[in-house]
């Protein structure tokens, strides 16, 4: 196994099997795979947060994906390639009626339209299938660390409101074993597909609470959500001048917004996936006692900013 990436992991105990490779840099990705020789690829990397409004931040997605397609051509070892795109290339609501309708409502969303288009156009000569994650959630994600577990192990967190909010999260566990199965199933029942991967939706609340008591040992407060959508205005005007703010405009519309994705198509390939949402959380919560304070993350590195590289 071999991890290219332009970023050390985060458990140095994988420090073995990475390599530094920056997806933008086709000679250097094209030497690196050519190497190793792999016969199953996993495309995971990608720059994922919605920050920012121009497509070109963006272009690691993309056109990092076209470089590492030309690669794999040129690399006959490979029998099998998973391209990860997003839920986020149809908007909240929207229900594709095909694997091509697409509605993005972000930058992010259109760069991963861009790099399942890319996919399709190079029709990779083995077999492939494209990927759409929902919110993953799990241990090693930094993000709920940083955030909602902290506030709420301080006592601080408040959920907007009582309502139901349905969403589509993936247990990280059960995506890992989503993808594992989609290398060993037979070519006719995967190759060329579109499946999500995550779990069932759920409503918003049974995770919120179960996390909640499995970190602190008390049920969630609640509070109206219009003192929470002032609240955020005020965290919207705090970021404006670079202060944090544990909530803004956009995780309130996050926190009370449906997002259905659907599931029922992966689970008849894969097949139920393994582990409960108590499962889940009780292993996202051991993970954050054991010292997770002490992994960092790379720098959001801007391609941008970056030299030109060169190209084959």
């Amino acid at each position: 196994m071999l991890n290219l990436d332009w970023n050390p992991p985060l458990n140095p105990a994988y420090a073995d099997k990475w390599k530094e490779v920056d997806l933008l840099d086709e000679r250097g990705l094209r030497d690196a795979v050519a190497a190793f020789a792999p016969t199953h690829v996993v495309h995971l990397g990608a720059r994922t947060d919605t920050e920012d409004i121009e497509l070109d931040a963006y272009r690691q997605n993309h056109e990092g994906t076209r470089n590492l397609l030309r690669c794999i051509a040129n690399c006959p070892s490979v029998e099998r390639l998973i391209v990860t795109s997003t839920q986020f290339v149809c908007e909240a609501g929207y229900q594709p009626k095909h694997d091509q309708d697409y509605k993005p409502f972000t930058v992010y969303g259109e760069s991963k339209r861009l790099t399942e288009l890319a996919t399709r156009e190079a029709d990779p000569n083995c077999i492939w299938t494209i990927i759409r994650p929902t919110t993953i959630w799990g241990p090693w994600s930094l993000r709920y660390r940083d955030v909602m577990f902290k506030v709420m192990r301080k006592g601080l967190y408040f959920h907007p409101g009582r309502s139901r909010v349905i969403r589509s999260y993936g247990y990280v566990g059960n995506v890992a074993w989503q993808i594992m199965r989609m290398l060993e199933l037979p070519k006719e029942q995967v190759h060329g597909k579109v499946l999500y991967v995550g779990d069932q939706p759920f409503d918003l609340k049974v995770w919120v609470e179960e996390v909640s008591m499995q970190l602190t040992g008390k049920r969630v407060r609640y509070i109206p959500n219009g003192l929470v959508r002032t609240l955020a205005l005020i965290g919207d005007a705090l970021k404006a001048i670079k202060l944090p703010f544990p909530i803004t405009s956009g995780r309130y519309r996050s926190m009370t917004s449906d997002y259905i994705t659907p599931m029922d198509r992966t689970i008849e390939t894969v097949g139920e996936a393994p582990f409960s949402l108590v499962d889940g959380v009780r292993a996202t919560v051991a993970w954050y006692d054991d010292a997770s304070e002490r992994w960092t993350a790379g720098p959001l590195k801007d391609p941008r900013m970056a030299p030109n590289r060169q190209h084959a």
